[in-house]
């Protein structure tokens, strides 16, 4: 296996999150700030609980503070609103992340826009995100902000590429698709979704594809074409008896199908994954140094 065709999540991460804990340090001597980052978990769902443990484990490690407030599924809506305001209003806390998926009984919108837009480090309030599309300073959501990273640390040549989006959500494929058309990148972008017709059309002659539709093994070789980039954010189980664990983790890629004909390819898991957290920090970092709002 020819390794420099990896996209080494895990090892460019690791990079940046050296960078934001080097920065952290100089900002703590220079002026006393402690970048702080307070986690909403709502209720038992065992993935939220990993992925908030993770988080504050990484804050941890960076020097940040860090807080998180666990509260039961049937929650009111109002109380978790006033928590909201309640870290809107703590100088000490430069980022507010609400775990999701959220009890239904819970309204997504009007959480995620009751977040003062200064600390939305996830990038998810419609003032980021507006911002984001017209190309103006914002946070940008972790997932996509990891991807332009990777590609940019792999250095990988964006200027005029057809890059495919396969996937239109509002965490990966929206982002990521308005980010490949900004001027520093520029791209030619196409996002495909679930009625897209011909989507092979699309694939085969696509430069860089960036794969989010959630459908493990999806992108076979034969849809995409020779020396093409693939990013796969997808991440699945998928039954394997032959695993401890009874499954396996697989991409919305098969790989080993694929592998040979890319340039480059992300891996799952240890592509993708990896830099969400890391941006994470980042945004956080530079909410504490009011780098994004003054």
């Amino acid at each position: 296996m020819d390794e420099s065709k990896i996209i080494n999540g895990k090892e460019i991460s690791d990079i940046i999150k050296a960078e934001v804990k080097r920065e952290t340090e100089e900002l703590k001597a220079a002026t006393g700030i402690t970048p702080g980052l307070a986690f909403i978990l709502i209720g038992d769902d065992p993935a939220s609980e990993v992925y908030v443990r993770s988080k504050g484990k990484a804050c941890d490690s960076l020097g940040f503070y860090s807080v998180t407030e666990k509260l039961q599924s049937n929650v009111s809506e109002i109380e978790v609103l006033d928590l909201i305001q309640r870290f809107n209003d703590d100088n000490n806390i430069h980022g507010i992340l609400v775990q999701l998926p959220l009890p239904r009984h819970i309204n997504e919108e009007k959480v995620i826009e009751a977040i003062d837009y200064r600390k939305d480090v996830d990038g998810f309030h419609p003032v980021n995100f507006g911002r984001l599309v017209i190309g103006s300073s914002s946070y940008i959501p972790c997932t996509p902000y990891g991807i332009v990273e990777l590609l940019k640390r792999s250095k990988v040549n964006t200027n005029g590429a057809n890059a495919v989006v396969i996937g239109r959500s509002n965490i990966v494929g929206k982002p990521i698709a308005n980010l490949m058309l900004r001027k520093e990148i520029n791209s030619t972008v196409s996002i495909c979704h679930s009625a897209t017709n011909d989507l092979r059309d699309f694939t085969l002659n696509a430069d860089i594809i960036i794969v989010a539709m959630g459908k493990a093994e999806f992108i076979k070789s034969d849809m995409i074409k020779e020396g093409s980039v693939v990013i796969d954010v997808g991440i699945n189980r998928v039954d394997d008896t032959s695993k401890q664990r009874g499954y396996r983790l697989t991409g919305d890629v098969d790989f080993n199908s694929c592998f040979e004909k890319v340039s480059k390819i992300t891996p799952v898991p240890g592509g993708v994954g990896p830099m969400t957290i890391a941006m994470l920090m980042k945004n956080t970092l530079d909410s504490a140094k009011g780098k994004i709002y003054r």
